[in-house]
C-alpha cells in the first residue's frame, strides 16, 4: 500500500481511456490489453491505417488520428475526444521519438524534434488538459519517461534528457494536482522492441515485447502506483544506481558500458 499514491481501478470496464501514440508498441499493446479489459478506448497517431489495424474493428475503440505536432491542436482534439467519451478518465501519453547520439556526434535538429515531440507538444495538451479535468473534477493523466532519464548513460545524449524533464514533470503535476483529485502515473519503461530500439546496435538488457509491458502498465496504474516501471530487476537496479554518488556511480557505468 506503500507505493499506492493513486486511487485503485478496480476494474476497467467502461473506463473512458484516450492513448495518444496508439498506432505501434507500447502504445499499440496498451491500447489492446485495455479494450480487452472492457475500457472504451480512443487510439490517437498520425497514421489512421495502422491505428485500424490496433482497433481491429473493436466495438469500444474509437479512433481518433491526429498528429501532436500540428498548431493549436490540442484544444480542438481535448474538446472532441471529451465529448466522443462523455468525459475523461485517463489521458496515456505514450508517443516518443528516440535519438541515439553520442556527445561528439551532436546533430541539433534533432535534438530539437526529440524536445519538441517529447516535451514541448506535452506542455501543449496539458495547457488544455489540466483545466479540462480539474473542471470535470476527476480524471488521470499518464506520462511515458524512461529509465534512461534515471542518470546519464552512452548515447542517451539527447533522449535520456526529454526523459529526465518528463519525470521532473511528472513528479510537479503530481505534487500540485494530486490534492485536487487528479490521478496522475509517471511510466517508465526499459528496453521494449518497438520500432524506436529496432536501431540499437548494442545488446539491451532485460528486452521486453511491447505486450509484457503493456501488462506492466496496466497493472501498476490498477494498484494505483505513481511510478510504473519495468522490466523490475533491470529497472530497480538503475534506480539505486542512480542515487550512488557520482564517482561510484560512473565508475559502475564505465565498467559496464565499456565507455
Amino acid at each position: 500500500m506503500m507505493f499506492d499514491l493513486n486511487p485503485r481501478v478496480e476494474d476497467w470496464r467502461g473506463r473512458r481511456v484516450w492513448i495518444v501514440g496508439a498506432s505501434s508498441g507500447i502504445g499499440a499493446a496498451t491500447a489492446q490489453r485495455l479494450l480487452k479489459e472492457g475500457a472504451r478506448v480512443v487510439l490517437s497517431a498520425r497514421r489512421p491505417e495502422q491505428l485500424a489495424e490496433v482497433a481491429a474493428g473493436h466495438a469500444n475503440a474509437i479512433l481518433y488520428p491526429m498528429d501532436v505536432m500540428g498548431d493549436d491542436i490540442w484544444p480542438r482534439a481535448i474538446q472532441e475526444v471529451s465529448d466522443k467519451l462523455g468525459g475523461l478518465d485517463l489521458v496515456m501519453f505514450l508517443a516518443g521519438r528516440y535519438d541515439a547520439q553520442h556527445s561528439w556526434e551532436i546533430d541539433a535538429e534533432a535534438v530539437q524534434k526529440s524536445f519538441d515531440l517529447n516535451v514541448v507538444s506535452l506542455y501543449r495538451a496539458l495547457a488544455t488538459l489540466v483545466p479540462a479535468l480539474l473542471k470535470q473534477g476527476s480524471g488521470g493523466i499518464a506520462i511515458t519517461g524512461s529509465i534512461s532519464g534515471y542518470t546519464g548513460l552512452p548515447k542517451a545524449l539527447v533522449y535520456g534528457a526529454t526523459k529526465a524533464a518528463l519525470i521532473n514533470l511528472a513528479e510537479s503535476l503530481y505534487f500540485e494536482l494530486a490534492p485536487k483529485g487528479l490521478s496522475i502515473y509517471l511510466i517508465n519503461p526499459g528496453f521494449v522492441e518497438t520500432p524506436m530500439t529496432a536501431a540499437n546496435d548494442f545488446k539491451m538488457p532485460g528486452l521486453m515485447k511491447p505486450p509484457a509491458a503493456a501488462d506492466a502498465i496496466v497493472e501498476g496504474i490498477s494498484r494505483g502506483r505513481f511510478e510504473i516501471r519495468f522490466p523490475r530487476s533491470f529497472a530497480g537496479g538503475l534506480r539505486v544506481l542512480s542515487r550512488l554518488p557520482y564517482l561510484l556511480r560512473f565508475s559502475i557505468l564505465h565498467r559496464t558500458t565499456g565507455l
